[in-house]
């Protein structure tokens, strides 16, 4: 649903072409081609929002792993995180004596873990409607106007899911904490499940949140091409202006060939560099400033000459 940036480029100038988002749909076709165990870290561009903690342009790591599921994800994150504080708090002692020393009991796993709709309805003492009905959107915009929240201006189940989460969910994450088991229209590329106990539609997907901020992603990958197709149909119907979901044709029929049981992973780097280096913006740890900075210094080139 993300809004990409795009261009046309000289040897293509009757096609329009689109920066990437994130590289997730690129590696898995590594895995439908035999690859069981990929990653990358690199760039990805989004045409949205500018904030303390998003830049249009960032870095992301990604990895995909065959036969993974969500506990051996959130296990790897764990031990990612915890073995990153052990390694920063060295670097610290031996090199960067001007950062803080980190609390490695902070970091020390397991994480707290926070179920989404058991904790979002305990959060605004109201029961959620079933979401995977018609009229759920509506019902979500009149517990807004009970809670007294200011409906989102585009009020699409995901962003008035996402909005609730926002408010109540993420306040609660200030030690290393995984909101767990969203549900299913927040992660359309995610395996879902009947959930007994809410009697919801939910996703096998995990965020991991750090001083209320979003730092890692995880989710076992939809592999049936049937029920993708699905997903980004609805996707499709919550399109707005800012969010440009598509039917993804080409990926569908990769699938298939056949994807196995994958666990996806995802973290953006630069946020991960803000954490450990107690940085307050994004633009602290980019090399060249946030998006206002470039843009800036192009004006005072150009001006020199």
């Amino acid at each position: 649903m993300a809004q990409p940036f795009t261009t046309r480029a000289t040897e293509f100038s009757d096609r329009i072409l689109s920066l990437r988002i994130a590289p997730e749909i690129w590696l898995k076709r590594l895995v439908l081609g035999g690859f069981d165990r990929v990653f990358e870290i690199g760039p990805a561009f989004r045409n949205e929002g500018l904030d303390t903690s998003h830049n249009p342009e960032y870095t992301t790591c990604e990895f995909y792993k065959a036969f993974a599921h969500l506990e051996e994800l959130m296990k790897m994150t764990e031990d990612i995180i915890s073995g990153l504080a052990s390694h920063v708090n060295h670097l610290i002692s031996t090199q960067y004596s001007t950062l803080c020393t980190l609390d490695n009991t902070y970091y020390k796993p397991p994480f707290r873990r926070i179920e989404f709709i058991p904790a979002l309805e305990a959060a605004i003492q109201h029961k959620l409607p079933e979401l995977q009905y018609k009229d759920a959107t509506g019902k979500l915009i009149s517990l807004f106007h009970d809670l007294h929240i200011p409906v989102p201006a585009s009020p699409t189940l995901p962003h008035l899911l996402d909005k609730l989460s926002s408010i109540y969910l993420e306040p609660q994450c200030e030690n290393p904490t995984f909101i767990i088991h969203p549900p299913a229209c927040l992660a359309p590329l995610s395996k879902s499940f009947h959930d007994t106990s809410t009697g919801q539609i939910v996703s096998a997907r995990a965020e991991l949140f750090i001083q209320r901020r979003e730092i890692a992603n995880m989710y076992e990958e939809e592999n049936s091409p049937f029920q993708q197709r699905k997903k980004f149909v609805e996707q499709v119907q919550w399109r707005d202006d800012e969010s440009s979901g598509v039917v993804d044709e080409g990926y569908l029929e990769a699938l298939e060939w056949g994807l196995p049981p994958t666990g996806g992973w995802g973290c953006g780097v630069d946020r991960l560099c803000m954490h450990f280096a107690g940085a307050s913006r994004i633009s602290d740890v980019l090399s060249f400033g946030n998006l206002r900075n470039v843009v800036g210094l192009t004006r005072l080139t150009r001006a020199n000459y």
